[in-house]
């Protein structure tokens, strides 16, 4: 069975989104942090965010809404997404214990290479530009699963799947045999089908943030459909 990630922005309404997530077929819900200047994220996770923060979502509320969320999702993975100065202004053992406390399964931290701080358990993330020695390490260190991010550049939807998919899941499957979960540039059931043919699971962000503007169970819908995608390979 393929694993399913869905990426939501930390708001007020994310609890009842990210059920309404797990309820359509998600395994995995990764919880994005909002950040001022969020160097992977394309044009619909940056206005997300800026609605986040708009609405006061810092750094303490969005652990808040870790443990809201947790309430409501059961054993379901939550995986906050956040980048390195975020941890650097509240302290990275506190936030890797508070974030624990609060429901956490792992963390990702976006701008933080494969090697720095390697006590912090995260998921690792590795590009097609990624070096074999770089995707060596991130192997070595990540937290259950690596992290493929399919394409160069920032995130949002993609007519197409990137041609580099390929050679990474070839390079990363020679490297390590954790389970190899691909994102960015994944909207479509089809996409998520095609993708899904290459590696263990799938992540779909910016897509599930835009409908996710519509509510609970638009969500929910959308994500069955790609779920249904999955279940197909």
């Amino acid at each position: 069975m393929k694993t399913l990630v869905i990426y939501l922005m930390a708001g007020r309404a994310t609890p009842e989104l990210a059920a309404a997530a797990v309820d359509g077929g998600a395994d995995i819900v990764e919880l994005g942090f909002p950040f001022s200047d969020p160097l992977a994220d394309g044009p619909v996770i940056r206005r997300a965010g800026e609605r986040a923060l708009a609405e006061g979502m810092r750094t303490r509320e969005c652990l808040e809404c870790l443990g809201r969320t947790r309430a409501l999702v059961g054993d379901t993975q939550l995986v906050p997404m956040t980048y390195a100065a975020l941890l650097e202004a509240y302290g990275w053992d506190r936030f890797a214990d508070d974030a624990c406390a609060a429901g956490a399964s792992s963390l990702i931290v976006a701008d933080l290479p494969a090697g720095d701080r390697p006590s912090l358990r995260r998921v690792q993330l590795v590009a097609p530009t990624s070096t074999d020695e770089r995707l060596r390490v991130a192997a070595e260190q990540t937290d259950g699963w690596l992290y493929l991010v399919t394409l160069t550049g920032t995130t949002g939807a993609r007519q197409e799947l990137s041609p580099a998919l390929g050679a990474l899941v070839e390079r990363a499957r020679a490297a390590t045999s954790v389970p190899l979960y691909a994102g960015f540039g994944i909207a479509t059931p089809d996409q998520a089908r095609a993708t899904a043919e290459l590696v263990d699971g799938v992540v779909v962000g910016s897509r599930a943030v835009e409908v996710a503007q519509d509510g609970p169970a638009a969500l929910g819908s959308y994500v069955r459909t790609l779920r249904e995608a999955l279940d197909t390979v």
